[in-house]
């Protein structure tokens, strides 16, 4: 029962502390080309679904801090929070790895998630979360649209 608590409280904390990280400043470029979809899907599966499966399903019990202390690989289906993220938080994410966004904004904590911006290019970054966005619904799409929008003090 106590490890049960830790791991609820650990996982609090972390959301808590994402959520403050990623309303900071962002490395994203809005004017970038259009994005390329089925090379996003290439580049998924090549660099990420080894980690978060290649139906986007992510690892199981990716809410339980595992004995590290790690949450799993979440899924970036429409079960996962992925979109609960606005574009400039998952593209960072995604460049930086979890440390190094963490690092970024002065907190120490590894989540785990490399950061590719030494192997892939801002640009083959959007790819693949253009691919990812291209597997959701419109209403999710929408409701990621909107978290964007408001991130981006857009009315």
């Amino acid at each position: 029962m106590r490890d049960v608590v830790i791991g609820t409280v650990f996982a609090v904390l972390a959301a808590a502390g994402f959520w403050f990280v990623f309303r900071q400043g962002t490395t994203e470029n809005a004017s970038a080309a259009p994005m390329d979809i089925a090379e996003g899907k290439a580049l998924y599966a090549a660099n990420c679904a080894s980690c978060h499966g290649a139906e986007l399903e992510g690892q199981p019990d990716w809410r339980s801090p595992g004995p590290d202390g790690r949450l799993p690989a979440p899924p970036h289906d429409e079960t996962g929070h992925t979109w609960h993220h606005p574009d400039n938080v998952l593209f960072d994410y995604i460049k930086l790895g979890g440390e190094g966004l963490m690092a970024q904004q002065g907190m120490e904590f590894d989540s785990g998630m490399p950061g590719f911006g030494d192997s892939l290019t801002d640009q083959q970054i959007r790819n693949i979360l253009g691919y990812i966005r291209s597997t959701w619904s419109e209403d999710v799409k929408q409701a990621q649209a909107g978290r964007t929008k408001a991130d981006n003090g857009a009315d």
